[in-house]
């Protein structure tokens, strides 16, 4: 639950960002999507993962991502291009407040695979203290 600097190189031509597998984002890249044209009052993920983790990025625009790891729930800002959000896997993601520009970009270390989402939350509580309860 941690935000990273992204390094940006900034000239009169605009700005650029690298975004690199095990370098500045923390785990092999598998999966880049993004989310745009979301409307007012809508939340988006509600979910968490079983093994995969992500890191999200506002490219354009802002929105808000509360990230609640069982036991710490924090909300987080996200309205710069070069800072992004780790989040990790058995972490509950609610994304929300996205202003009309918003492009959220989010990559992750795993292919889309179903069976890795808790949908439930009572579920993701369940899951989470049998894990620490197995450790």
């Amino acid at each position: 639950m941690n935000l990273i600097n992204l390094k940006c190189f900034s000239d009169f031509r605009g700005s650029l960002v690298a975004i690199e597998s095990s370098n500045n984002i923390p785990f092999k890249i598998k999966r880049i999507f993004y989310v745009y044209g979301t409307k007012q009052n809508v939340t988006r993920a509600n979910h968490a993962h079983l093994k995969q983790n992500e890191f999200l990025i506002a490219l354009n625009g802002k929105c808000k991502v509360t990230l609640d790891d069982g036991s710490i729930k924090k909300t987080f800002t996200l309205n710069d291009p070069n800072v992004g959000l780790l989040k990790k896997s058995l972490t509950w993601v609610r994304i929300f407040d996205f202003s009309e520009d918003c492009v959220l970009l989010v990559v992750a270390d795993g292919k889309y695979d179903l069976e890795d989402y808790i949908t439930d939350y009572s579920e993701f509580i369940s899951t989470i203290t049998n894990d620490s309860k197995d450790k």
